[in-house]
């Protein structure tokens, strides 16, 4: 990057930096002055709050190598109800069918970005990597929950079958990971290379696993922490009747929204909306589960057809308002006062939660002979935990509401990963030099699409 070049980048983030505090003051202004602007004004400020705040912060925090991500989760936690109030409470549930549509398109995306030729090329490693962080990383970390329970207050009464069923469903949301933050850090790095193209394939795949076995685990569970309760086999005729169901949508899905870009082309971003908020309702109510049903439809897309590349492109246009939006709703949405209460448990889970995920990383790296890349920094994007996690939390607790308070504890733990994984997995990405710096990309023009 020429001295021109440098100064021009001092000077712009200084214009950030002002501008981003302008827009902190005008809203605070609107919030105060104008107090009685509520509902809908409220909801339509907020989201364009959210966007424009989000981006300053992200460009603002570039300076010391942090990724966007964690920008747009500072600007949603500041401007949120537990710090400067200038998002209501009663505002952040109403943002809900915004993260619904970013989620359907964060699930699009990468099912799309995962090709079959590269699965086929790389299936010894990531089976290897999905079977150790998704049944042998669960089963550690409910171990040690299960070990430790008696330093948690709300564990402390519970039988022994009870904590073997809450270590259980404790293990397998540990294990989840967030899709949302892999694609947004590759999203902003343009990363290319055996580490990313590994991390996007187990993540992805790994989550479908994790969405199993909680059904799995729920099921299971409720016998041992609900005396009343009995496992019956309807149950697992259920679980059957929503996997496969939700894949048979998705394949239609997918060949339907092929054969749009095909025969038709026009607007793919209004059919994607559509897509996103009608099609998450439907499964939501045929009892189907949306993350897996669009994670298979982008799939599709991508292999059984010719529309790939464009579809990821059609996404990738809304990319950067996808990603703005999902976190810092997220950001406004932490309940900073259950991390106070839960931090010293949170902080513990989660560096037992990294230590898991390192070792079976490692150990499953080698045995698959992975590159020295993917041995060394192969567990560092799989740290971030985000919607996913939370929703199995909720699932928990909805399902055995006796359960609120580990519920309370994986909200506080997903919080901290929330914050801490995306700004690990950029540092392996630079540390690998699969990033592509700005100047990089200034040289070599603009990045291929990614497939």
């Amino acid at each position: 990057m020429t001295e021109g070049s440098r100064r021009k980048s001092v000077l712009g983030r200084a214009i950030d930096g002002v501008s981003l505090g302008a827009v902190f003051v005008i809203l605070w202004a609107g919030v105060h002055f104008a107090p009685g602007l509520r509902a809908d004004a409220a909801l339509v400020g907020s989201i364009g709050f959210l966007l424009l705040a989000g981006v300053l912060t992200a460009q603002v925090l570039e300076v010391v190598g942090l990724p966007h991500l964690s920008g747009f989760l500072l600007a949603g936690v500041v401007a949120g109800p537990h710090v400067l109030g200038l998002i209501a409470a009663d505002t952040v549930p109403r943002l809900k069918p915004v993260n619904t549509l970013a989620l359907a398109l964060i699930a699009l995306a990468g099912g799309a970005e995962l090709k079959l030729e590269h699965l086929r090329r790389s299936l010894r490693s990531l089976v290897a990597a999905t079977v150790g962080h998704g049944v042998v990383g669960a089963l550690l970390s409910g171990l040690v929950f299960f070990a430790i329970r008696p330093f948690f207050p709300f564990a402390r009464e519970l039988s022994l079958p009870a904590s073997l069923g809450v270590a259980l469903l404790v293990g397998i949301i540990a294990s989840a990971r967030s899709p949302a933050a892999t694609l947004g850090v590759l999203s902003q790095t343009h990363a290319d290379g055996p580490l990313s193209q590994f991390t996007l394939a187990v993540v992805m795949i790994s989550d479908v696993v994790v969405v199993v076995l909680m059904s799995l685990a729920v099921t299971l569970a409720r016998p041992l922490i609900d005396v009343d309760a009995t496992i019956g086999v309807h149950a697992f005729g259920a679980l059957g009747h929503e996997l496969l169901g939700s894949v048979s949508i998705g394949t239609t899905l997918g060949l339907a929204l092929s054969a749009y870009l095909k025969l038709v082309g026009r607007q793919p971003v209004v059919v994607l909306l559509a897509t996103g908020f009608g099609g998450t309702e439907l499964l939501k109510y045929l009892h189907f589960d949306p993350l897996l049903a669009f994670l298979v439809a982008g799939f599709v897309v991508q292999n059984l057809t010719h529309q790939g590349e464009r579809f990821l492109g059609a996404i990738s246009a809304m990319g950067e308002i996808v990603y703005v939006l999902f976190f810092a709703i997220a950001g406004a949405a932490l309940d900073l006062g259950l991390l106070r209460d839960q931090w010293p448990f949170a902080c513990a889970f989660v560096i037992w939660r990294v230590a898991v995920t390192l070792g079976v990383a490692r150990v499953s790296s080698r045995l698959a002979k992975d590159p020295p890349a993917v041995v060394e920094w192969g567990w560092s994007g799989l740290v971030a935990q985000a919607g996913l996690s939370i929703g199995l939390a909720a699932i928990m607790t909805q399902e055995l509401p006796s359960l609120a308070p580990v519920g309370n504890l994986m909200l506080a733990t997903v919080a901290v990963n929330q914050v801490l994984g995306p700004i690990v997995f950029k540092i392996a990405l630079d540390r690998t030099k699969e990033s592509r710096s700005l100047a990089a990309l200034e040289d070599l023009g603009p990045p291929p699409v990614r497939t």
